[in-house]
């Protein structure tokens, strides 16, 4: 055989492994990718859409929505009554405890809710742990886990108090009284993985849990009432408590306010 054509043959199929093998560690154009995970880019913003909208959903599933997606096709923006942004709570299908019901007539079953990784909104905060586990799986994702969280937060300024509430990690309520901001505005709140906003902004629940502080069980207590879904970050009121070793595990999974939102991976 023509020692050429071996050679040819040989360089064409290492180069096909190759091209196979970088295309399996690619994440989506929403995520980064963390060793062996994608952990969204931004912050998550949860979205009512229809589940008619086959085609929105697709771009949702694939991590290739943007924000002019899905304002264009009809979604609607959900969180905190008092966050600009927002327009929307929750619909009554999708209630706190994370136990949705299908939208009739849908198929595949779907409450229509879904966790987007989108620059240029601001984050979905005044959800529970139950409902952000689930808008993540809704999406085709899942929360992200504290030890993944930790790794993708590497590189990110820990600014404390030095917040200049325009390019750093959003630590301080400005005197304008605005609170949470778009995801990804800040550009230097970047780690070095190119996550965003890990620091600052709204906290971010993560898959773990752990024991409730300052909680002990008596016969009298639920022990499931002494358990904490674990929160990383901090958020735009901690100031020098935020940063990237900022942990707290004093909030049950069924609590939810303006400062607590969640990143989802892959």
């Amino acid at each position: 055989m023509d020692p050429k054509r071996i050679l040819v043959g040989s360089t064409l199929a290492i180069s096909l492994v190759t091209s196979a093998a970088l295309g399996a560690s690619q994440c989506p154009p929403d995520a980064v990718r963390v060793g062996p995970a994608c952990v969204d880019k931004y912050e998550a913003s949860v979205w009512q859409v229809s589940p008619t909208n086959r085609a929105l959903i697709r771009k949702i599933l694939a991590g290739r929505v943007i924000a002019r997606d899905l304002t264009g096709g009809g979604a609607v923006l959900i969180g905190c009554e008092v966050v600009p942004d927002a327009v929307a709570n929750y619909p009554a299908n999708f209630p706190n405890g994370g136990q949705w019901t299908p939208v009739p007539g849908s198929d595949p079953p779907s409450p229509g809710i879904y966790a987007v990784s989108v620059a240029g909104v601001r984050p979905t905060t005044c959800t529970s742990w139950f409902r952000a586990a689930q808008a993540c799986r809704l999406s085709g994702k899942r929360l992200v886990r504290n030890d993944e969280w930790q790794d993708a937060a590497a590189g990110t300024p820990d600014p404390g108090v030095a917040d200049d509430h325009t390019t750093t990690c959003n630590t301080t309520r400005p005197t304008s009284a605005v609170d949470l901001v778009a995801t990804g505005s800040r550009a230097s709140c970047r780690s070095s993985w190119g996550a965003f906003d890990m620091v600052g902004n709204a906290a971010e629940w993560v898959a773990d849990w752990a024991p409730l502080v300052d909680c002990s069980p008596t016969p009298s207590v639920d022990y499931s009432a002494c358990l904490a879904a674990v929160v990383r970050g901090g958020n735009f009121l901690d100031g020098e408590r935020a940063g990237v070793f900022s942990v707290r595990n004093d909030s049950e999974p069924g609590f939810g306010d303006v400062g607590i939102g969640f990143r989802c991976a892959r």
